[in-house]
């Protein structure tokens, strides 16, 4: 459900940042899909691994969140993002940064 949900935001992160201006397309707006991007990547790629690393890789994901956090808020700043597009993005990283809490803590 976690991975879906991370998927989601990827296409999410992807059809906002599409709109960020050209000069941003390597800076904020790349960063910004390779930290959604990285959320997914983290959980696919530890689920093949021990219960050990997959708690590391989904702590991984987790900051990744957190990056998309700091990325959702210079982008409102900068006004590259109208403040629903801030706050669906916020909503969105809480869900997952919950789902991964709880993943986590089920693998205890």
């Amino acid at each position: 459900m976690v991975y879906r949900k991370s998927l989601d935001y990827v296409d999410f992160v992807y059809q906002v940042s599409s709109k960020f201006p050209s000069e941003e397309r390597f800076g904020l707006a790349s960063q910004f899909q390779r930290a959604a991007q990285s959320i997914a990547l983290n959980i696919g790629e530890g689920s093949g691994g021990s219960k050990t690393e997959f708690k590391q890789f989904l702590r991984i994901a987790r900051r990744s969140v957190r990056e998309c956090v700091v990325c959702t808020a210079i982008a409102r700043r900068r006004e590259f993002m109208t403040s629903q597009e801030e706050a669906t993005s916020r909503e969105r990283c809480a869900e997952i940064s919950k789902m991964l809490s709880g993943l986590l803590g089920s693998l205890d």
